[in-house]
């Protein structure tokens, strides 16, 4: 008896996919099937970025075809395809970037940098195109952390070309002064200067530009929530109480600008000394759950206190490209996965579909 196209759906439906945790029919990951005779060839296509993995997901829907009586050659092909998803109401995209991240925290000195600097890394590992804004103009840290030195070019006069470090794309007001010069700016200032950063950057067909924003819910944060697309927000916190009220406050504000909260990354979860191995919550123990259970949003990993991340980072060679198979590389990498997933799994930004409309006198 030859092999019908729904058994073929039947059995890929019965597949639950690693990473989004919902079989591949339903997870609409399934473009083609192809049945001919008893030969099956299968298109699945990804929406999130998913290179470390893809020999993973051929060989789980091969053996499975395989599986089903009488069937001959089997055929899989994986691939991935990131797209841009909706945004704020109002705001429209930025040229050249198909979704923004917002990295953000309510205080400082949390790892909120080191953090989106991994993260950006991370998923450029996984295979997307990758870019990092430094948002914190009184503060910038990205370029010392991406070791990029120099200044960037302008080849028309108006916009800049965007830095590069480890395969980023990377724009910071850092590039643009001296390292010791002060930003003694006021709001209105620092927040156009952000604007110009982001607008005013030639970035070249990123499918994730990730935003390291400056702590705090003030003028920064505001501008990025009314005039920036956003596609969704990541919160950093330490688990000790004090940390945790003021990224409530950040989490509240994503919320009221109706920006998606893609989850919550607790830093310094844990120390593990490097003598004895001794393990211990020196900032306190399950903080971040806890504000994921209250605001109903993800837990997408926990970091530990190391010495290595910190050194990693200072150096310009950030934990994922430093020790890229390392312990916490991995953990960096698994939140990285996740964070794709549920931007994969947001509404898709359809405006491009639309006829624009021209008025001109004949």
């Amino acid at each position: 008896m030859a092999i019908t196209e729904q058994q073929v759906q039947d059995a890929l439906k019965a597949l639950i996919d690693p990473n989004t945790h919902k079989d591949f029919v339903t997870g609409k990951s399934v473009k083609g099937v192809k049945v001919e005779g008893d030969n099956v060839s299968v298109d699945i296509v990804l929406g999130y970025p998913a290179k470390s993995v893809l020999d993973e997901i051929r060989r789980k829907v091969t053996e499975k075809l395989k599986s089903l009586p009488g069937v001959g050659s089997v055929n899989v092909n994986v691939s991935y395809k990131i797209v841009a998803h909706a945004v704020q109401r109002g705001v429209k995209l930025v040229p050249g970037i198909r979704n923004i991240i917002a990295v953000a925290s309510g205080k400082g000195g949390v790892g909120k940098s080191t953090t989106a600097v991994n993260l950006a890394l991370a998923l450029a590992a996984e295979g997307a195109k990758v870019g990092v804004l430094d948002a914190d103009i009184y503060g910038p840290s990205q370029p010392m952390m991406l070791g990029i030195r120099g200044r960037p070019e302008s080849r028309d006069g108006k916009s800049l070309e965007p830095m590069e470090g480890h395969g980023l794309q990377a724009m910071s007001i850092g590039f643009l002064i001296d390292v010791d010069t002060p930003m003694v700016w006021r709001g209105p200032m620092v927040t156009q200067a952000l604007e110009q950063l982001l607008n005013e950057t030639r970035w070249r067909d990123l499918d994730y530009l990730v935003v390291d924003l400056p702590p705090g819910t003030g003028d920064i944060q505001l501008t990025l929530a009314q005039r920036v697309p956003v596609t969704g927000a990541i919160i950093v916190t330490t688990p000790q109480d004090i940390a945790l009220i003021d990224a409530r406050k950040g989490l509240k504000m994503f919320e009221k600008v109706g920006i998606p909260i893609l989850g919550i990354v607790e830093n310094m979860s844990i120390h593990i000394c490097s003598q004895c191995g001794h393990e211990e919550h020196i900032f306190g123990e399950g903080g971040a759950q806890r504000m994921c259970a209250d605001y109903g949003t993800e837990f997408l990993g926990a970091l530990p206190l190391d010495i290595n991340i910190r050194e990693q980072a200072d150096s310009g060679k950030p934990t994922v490209v430093a020790d890229p198979e390392g312990r916490v590389a991995q953990i960096y990498k698994a939140i990285a996965r996740r964070v794709a997933v549920k931007i994969a799994d947001l509404a898709q930004d359809h405006s491009a579909v639309f006829p624009k409309i021209v008025i001109q006198n004949t």
